[in-house]
């Protein structure tokens, strides 16, 4: 591995960090409790990371917290935007959550096909 390769990976790994401690118009809250790890959470959690930077969004914010209490429904995610309702989606995958980032995030829409609560 030379200087560029360790530049390159330190750049994405940097990227990757302010994701998820910036604040943004938008927050992205992954359950990863022991439920929601068991369930893929960890694997939801990257691909929103992974979609986000991809898409160079740079006013989302991705967080995680621990048990969300719906342990049937895991992995679970919130989206918060100010303003507008929290929207929980349920059952979660990584396919699930490139959808939810470009119809949800990116469009406005959120996606009722995974939605299981807005408060």
């Amino acid at each position: 591995m030379n200087l560029e390769e360790l530049k390159a990976i330190r750049e994405k790994a940097q990227k990757d960090i302010q994701l998820r401690q910036k604040e943004g118009r938008i927050k992205i809250i992954v359950g990863m409790g022991t439920s929601g790890i068991a369930s893929g959470a960890r694997g939801v959690l990257k691909a929103f990371v992974e979609e986000i930077a991809a898409r160079n969004l740079v006013d989302v914010m991705v967080t995680q917290t621990g048990e969300k209490g719906l342990a049937s429904q895991e992995p679970l995610i919130e989206v918060v935007e100010e303003g507008k309702p929290t929207v929980i989606y349920g059952n979660m995958n990584p396919e699930k959550a490139k959808r939810v980032v470009a119809e949800h995030i990116v469009s406005g829409n959120p996606v009722l096909d995974y939605v299981i609560e807005t408060t």
